[in-house]
């Protein structure tokens, strides 16, 4: 079963600094640059096998932990690029599937305010997004749950719509579309959805997802609180006891609070912290998780944001 890591990626001097990720309304300033590593700790006992939920002793408690290295910079006031190289290890409290370790996939991204409409009270904002994904090593996909990530290239566009109040109320709406490469195994076939194939090439099921979120960000806070839905394309279920597939469907929701603030006497670096809880899925684990960084951010223009 895939394992949830949440993927959170990603002011000079007294400018409020604010975290940026490729499905908020959020856009950098032309010029403008911000880093961060964030840590997200993931845990879970209970998982759904196809629609079933329930607990296996052989693995117990799977934990996932991801230290990643993310950056953003604003090349226009409308076009932001983005990235993050994450290190991923992971662990199951019992049985005897040892846990893996490895860098994971770079993620790429951009994107690009086309619409922006102001008046009195706020800004509604329209933006594309394109972001890709490529394995950073060779990890084997093919051992589930304990496998760092799918060893699937990705490539996956973003509309997003964001309303912002001018005293720091705003709204949020993103939606996806992932289309996700064949995986390699290091075996000549595989067993999936009730059919045996003679091969090492996995189709892979492609992912819609959309979130939506309302939050708060102004002077030096930034929060939100978020919904997310996650659904595949196709793809067989877990067999009854039996280990996870590459390619299985893997559909989950999922509600989320963040918040970010300044270090004190230091207003370039920030740190966030959020949290996340699977509500119920699909072949996938019930997880809890939590997320820390810190960031850094520099702006020749004394705005970070706009």
């Amino acid at each position: 079963m895939k394992t949830l890591s949440l993927f959170a990626l990603v002011a000079a001097l007294a400018a409020p600094l604010h975290a940026q990720t490729i499905d908020d309304g959020i856009m950098m300033t032309a010029r403008s640059l911000q880093v961060g590593n964030i840590y997200t700790h993931d845990t879970w006992d209970e998982y759904w096998e196809g629609t079933l939920k329930r607990t296996n002793g052989n693995v117990g408690t799977v934990k996932t932990e991801t230290n990643a290295w993310n950056a953003v910079y604003g090349i226009t006031d409308r076009l932001t690029i983005l990235g993050s190289v994450p290190l991923v290890w992971t662990n199951a409290s019992q049985g005897v599937l040892q846990g893996q370790r490895g860098m994971q996939d770079i993620t790429l991204g951009g994107k690009f305010s086309f619409i922006e409409r102001s008046n009195t009270i706020g800004m509604l904002r329209a933006i594309v997004a394109l972001s890709g994904a490529f394995p950073l090593s060779g990890y084997t996909p093919d051992f589930a749950p304990l496998s760092i990530g799918t060893q699937s290239q990705r490539i996956t566009p973003r509309l997003t719509l964001n309303y912002q109040s001018n005293v720091g109320w705003n709204l949020n709406a993103s939606t996806s579309y992932t289309r996700r490469a064949d995986v390699t195994l290091d075996r000549p076939y595989f067993f999936t959805d009730d059919q045996l194939t003679l091969s090492n090439q996995v189709p892979m099921p492609n992912v819609v997802d959309y979130i939506v979120s309302a939050g708060y960000l102004n002077h030096n806070l930034n929060a939100n609180v978020s919904y997310f839905q996650q659904t595949t394309q196709g793809g067989g279920d877990i067999r009854r006891q039996d280990m996870p597939f590459v390619s299985n469907r893997v559909n989950f929701s999922r509600v989320s609070g963040m918040a970010m603030y300044p270090v004190p006497k230091f207003n370039r670096a920030a740190i966030m912290f959020s949290y996340a809880y699977v509500l119920n899925g699909r072949n996938v684990g019930q997880s809890t998780t939590y997320t820390t960084g810190i960031l850094y951010s520099h702006s020749n223009r004394g705005r970070l944001i706009r």
